[in-house]
């Protein structure tokens, strides 16, 4: 009964340990995530800006028909 009970202790500890490492594995994985959707949408705002220029440049040059 004693080593069940030893036993059934590492089993729990070591279930604990996993849940927290997977809670801090988690808490990092959404700090990655927050910082690369904030780096894709400051990315998209210079696809953006770069086409309106593009466009603004391709309507500036002259017809060559």
């Amino acid at each position: 009964m004693e080593s069940e009970l030893k036993s059934l202790e590492k089993k729990i500890f070591l279930l604990l340990r996993l849940y927290q490492d997977t809670c801090i594995e988690n808490n990092k994985l959404r700090r990655e995530l927050a910082n690369t959707l904030a780096q894709n949408e400051k990315l998209n705002e210079k696809i953006h800006i770069a086409a309106d220029r593009l466009e603004t440049l391709l309507l500036k040059l002259p017809n060559n028909d």
